[in-house]
């Protein structure tokens, strides 16, 4: 008994420290509150290093990777159309602060934040991709989670902000089911994560605090940051311009935009 309680222990190191671990969630989630027919999937990434772990989307990810190709050859590269989940979270082990990436407008915002959730363990127990899993609540960002964590990978992370529980979250959703993330797979990563480092976009740092107050006007103001930056000019049609009426067209689109935007994961920054 004893050899095989020391077998595990060396099979449970291994896992956490012979090797780089990918986990890969499907990501479920209603963007409009309005439509919840509409349900958007994503696959999104949770990789897993010796000092920290970096959550982020897979398309996101293969976009950001070619681009960054692209511009060391000095060749141009356009930022892509394509819809993706733009948050990224970087965790590190023993540690409550997490670091939030995500974009607002043409920047990248880096928000340094201090995540603690206040857990509660159920004695109810089911089974994810044939781990034992067990079931734990609590409250985060407005929102009631129901998490499902097993202890045979005693890694305390999970998809996007969550972690602190006695293994690795396998599925967590809200209680009205308009965020659920699932894994749906593992695989080793045999070299050193970098995420791709995109030199053609400004990068802002800003504590918890300033970014609330960032992200709300621009909520309630989109193109703020654009005044001055667009000249007046003559449209394809000929037709002239002012920068006063390119801006408010576009505020316009984006508040729009926005509008059907109205269901995020952490629902109290609408408030």
């Amino acid at each position: 008994m004893k050899n095989n309680y020391l077998l595990i222990v060396v099979i449970l190191s291994n896992f956490i420290f012979g090797q780089n671990k990918q986990f890969l969630y499907e990501y479920r989630f209603i963007s409009d509150s309005t439509n919840k027919t509409d349900i958007k999937t994503e696959i999104m990434i949770l990789n897993i290093q010796k000092d920290r772990s970096e959550y982020y989307s897979s398309i996101r990810y293969s976009i950001d990777s070619t681009m960054s190709v692209a511009i060391k050859k000095g060749i141009f590269a356009p930022a892509s159309d394509k819809k993706t989940v733009n948050d990224r979270v970087i965790k590190y082990p023993n540690s409550n602060q997490i670091v939030y990436t995500t974009f607002i407008m043409f920047d990248i915002y880096k928000v340094k934040q201090d995540v603690e959730l206040n857990w509660k363990l159920t004695n109810e127990f089911s089974k994810i991709l044939n781990y034992d899993v067990q079931k734990a609540t609590t409250e985060f960002g407005g929102r009631k989670w129901t998490a499902w964590f097993t202890k045979d990978i005693p890694i305390q992370d999970g998809p996007y902000k969550f972690k602190g529980l006695p293994g690795l979250i396998l599925k967590i959703e809200d209680s009205t089911k308009s965020h659920i993330w699932e894994l749906k797979g593992i695989r080793s990563n045999q070299k050193e994560f970098v995420y791709p480092d995109l030199k053609n976009y400004r990068i802002i740092e800003l504590n918890h605090n300033q970014f609330i107050k960032k992200f709300k006007n621009y909520r309630q103001n989109p193109t703020a940051d654009l005044v001055g930056q667009i000249p007046d000019q003559h449209d394809s049609t000929g037709k002239f311009r002012t920068s006063a009426e390119i801006i408010k067209e576009l505020n316009q689109m984006a508040l729009e935009k926005l509008a059907k935007d109205n269901n995020l994961i952490e629902i109290d920054l609408l408030k």
